[in-house]
């Protein structure tokens, strides 16, 4: 709701309901003096598209410019049968750091977990309704969370995305010509 500029209603606030009250819809505020159960990171506010791959010279340049990049799997939860905020999850199993850039390793899964539990536009405009899909995404760190600015669907015929992958390795960006990313 903040990002279109509505407060949240205050008849919606968690302290008028029991503690063990399972409907309660909590907040996503930064702020601690909130009246909501539970702080979570703000949303983006930013939808966004899958791009198309048109050279593996600009999907570098755009890894290049970005703080973060990985190849993730996403999968649809079935929502008939689980009550949570976030109708995808992340299969940490098939997670390939491709830059982490101001992001420890380990704390990646988590990071990407909460971009798909809070900016939910952007993560059902990059699944297109799919149940399940590989994608190359790339974003920005902002304070505690994770912004995407790109994404890629990691399809067989997209040669220039498998060739960008593959040149990533050995590739200097170069406002970073000097360091190990």
């Amino acid at each position: 709701m903040a990002c279109y500029g509505y407060p949240w209603p205050e008849i919606l606030n968690c302290n008028k309901f029991p503690a063990d009250h399972e409907l309660c819809i909590a907040a996503v505020s930064m702020d601690e003096n909130s009246s909501s159960r539970r702080t979570v990171p703000r949303a983006s506010c930013k939808d966004c598209e899958l791009e198309e791959a048109s050279t593996a010279r600009e999907i570098l340049e755009s890894l290049c410019a970005n703080d973060f990049a990985v190849k993730i799997r996403i999968l649809r939860k079935n929502t008939t049968t689980t009550t949570t905020i976030s109708d995808f999850d992340l299969d940490s199993s098939k997670l390939e750091v491709l830059k982490h850039g101001p992001l420890l390793r380990t704390e990646i899964p988590a990071r990407l977990q909460q971009w798909l539990d809070i900016d939910a536009t952007c993560a059902h405009n990059i699944m297109r309704g799919t149940h399940a899909g590989v994608f190359v995404v790339s974003g920005e760190v902002q304070n505690d969370k994770v912004v995407v600015n790109k994404a890629y669907a990691w399809q067989k015929r997209n040669r220039n995305l498998h060739q960008a992958v593959r040149r990533w390795k050995h590739h200097r960006c170069p406002e970073q010509a000097g360091r190990k990313v």
